[in-house]
């Protein structure tokens, strides 16, 4: 089940809007977090659907100013109780047994119920992270996900001296092994080739005051996506 997610993406894009022909695609669109479409749709390359649309516009909404969130947020969508012992050998499968049930089409929900957990595990409780282990190979896209937040970038010559005059604030934010998502200190060198800005950064000393968010990740299969927004 190795390209589980990659086949089937396309099919769970439509399965998260339409239970019946009879219902319209608006009124099913809301009955899923969109946390768990972002999570599917951006594995699959974003695939063309009325679900992906909506997926990737709040994935870029939340790194629109102010403030840039996480863009994809996925201790929101619930894929199941996770337990401390070893690791399911396939978590392909465990995002679809989770996100593509035939019965409801609707996400399982993380709550325990007593008779149903062994007495051999304990659950364990989840905050700000994925609530299945996800530290396998066929979630690196989730861990690919970077935020470049350039909250200021300057660069001016000096009046006086003749001196150029560079300051920079930029931060980035990554994904830990289980979607944990935390902020730390970064660079104008550590931007992307797609950026695009501050290309002359450095460059004798053209006047530039530059402030943007960049956000680029890699899908299920590999391929490079960005997307950038100015303010």
């Amino acid at each position: 089940m190795r390209h589980l997610l990659k086949k089937l993406l396309p099919s769970v894009a439509v399965a998260l809007t339409v239970t019946g022909s009879s219902l319209p695609i608006p009124a099913r669109a809301q009955t899923y977090p969109i946390d768990c479409a972002i999570l599917l749709c951006l594995s699959g390359g974003w695939p063309a659907s009325v679900p992906c649309a909506r997926a990737r516009a709040e994935f870029i909404r939340r790194i629109t100013p102010w403030p840039v969130e996480p863009p994809l947020q996925i201790w929101r969508c619930p894929m199941g109780a996770s337990y401390e012992n070893d690791r399911l050998q396939n978590n392909a499968g465990r995002i679809f047994e989770a996100l593509y049930r035939t019965d409801s089409r609707r996400p399982l929900q993380s709550l325990p119920v007593d008779n149903l957990v062994p007495t051999d595990l304990a659950l364990r409780l989840v905050q700000d992270r994925a609530d299945i282990d996800i530290s396998g190979p066929e979630f690196n896209f989730v861990r690919s996900i970077r935020v470049f937040d350039v909250r200021y970038a300057r660069q001016h010559e000096s009046g006086r001296d003749g001196d150029c005059n560079r300051s920079a604030t930029v931060v980035l934010g990554t994904y830990g092994t289980q979607g944990d998502f935390s902020w730390q200190r970064s660079s104008i060198t550590a931007l992307p080739e797609a950026h695009v800005g501050l290309e002359r950064w450095g460059e004798h000393c053209p006047g530039i005051y530059h402030r943007s968010v960049f956000v680029d990740w890699r899908d299920y299969d590999g391929n490079y996506g960005f997307e950038q927004v100015n303010y």
